[in-house]
């Protein structure tokens, strides 16, 4: 059986996977409407991982500690 060490706390925060999980949407969405705009999927990808990263700060900010 596998045992936690005491006092270890989760993985991640759930502020931290809220943050994830919205800037993963905002980076989809982009980058599917980039997509559709040019049917180009590598200039597709660069869109979204941008506009992810670009929702990552953002979300951080908004959701302050």
């Amino acid at each position: 059986m596998w045992t936690t060490p005491p006092g270890s706390g989760p993985l991640l925060t759930v502020r931290a996977a809220l943050v994830l999980l919205m800037a993963s949407v905002v980076g989809l969405v982009a980058g599917g409407l980039s997509y559709l705009a040019e049917h180009d999927v590598p200039a597709a990808v660069l869109v979204g991982g941008g506009a992810a990263g670009g929702a990552v700060l953002l979300f951080h900010i908004l959701l302050g500690r």
